[in-house]
């Protein structure tokens, strides 16, 4: 092997491992972006901060899988992380109507007949704002599986 593939497969190794510790920190978080009805103040105080928690540790994530991109194709990895950024953005929109739902709970109560135009926006706002980070979270997933697939897994599955 030449030397410049023997350092690209060992950093390819380092980085997927530290990938694998820290998906399986994000694992333990497990936040759900299921909306629950009926839910409390409190539900909503500890939703926001798992989720901050989960969306951080997604961060740290998919920069590590970045990194990984680019140590094989620098414009996909550009892209990927222009990903990154919209799961950021995306993450912050959802955080900052969470936040004004843990004020009203009342508001993600779909059968409620008495709620204002004001609080159905916001319990609607609240449902695509998670679709979009859900599907997006799945959208990038899906993108490094199958870059994974394609690219990575025959230089880390190469024996010395």
């Amino acid at each position: 092997m030449t030397e410049d593939l023997e350092k690209l497969k060992k950093s390819a190794k380092e980085h997927s491992n530290k990938l694998e510790k820290l998906g399986e920190e994000l694992s333990e978080i497990q936040f759900r972006y299921k909306i629950i009805e009926n839910a409390t103040n409190e539900y909503w105080k500890n939703q926001i901060e798992k989720f901050k928690k989960y969306n951080e540790k997604g961060k740290e994530y998919y920069i590590q899988a970045h990194v990984l991109i680019n140590l094989v194709d620098k414009e996909q990895s550009g892209l990927f992380l222009l990903n990154i950024s919209k799961l950021r953005q995306l993450g912050l929109k959802l955080e900052k109507i969470m936040e004004e739902v843990k004020h009203n709970p009342s508001i993600v109560k779909s059968k409620d007949k008495q709620q204002s135009k004001w609080s159905k926006e916001l319990r609607d706002q609240l449902v695509e704002a998670s679709n979009e980070c859900l599907n997006h979270e799945m959208s990038m997933n899906k993108f490094f599986r199958k870059f994974y697939e394609g690219h990575l897994k025959k230089i880390l599955e190469e024996k010395d």
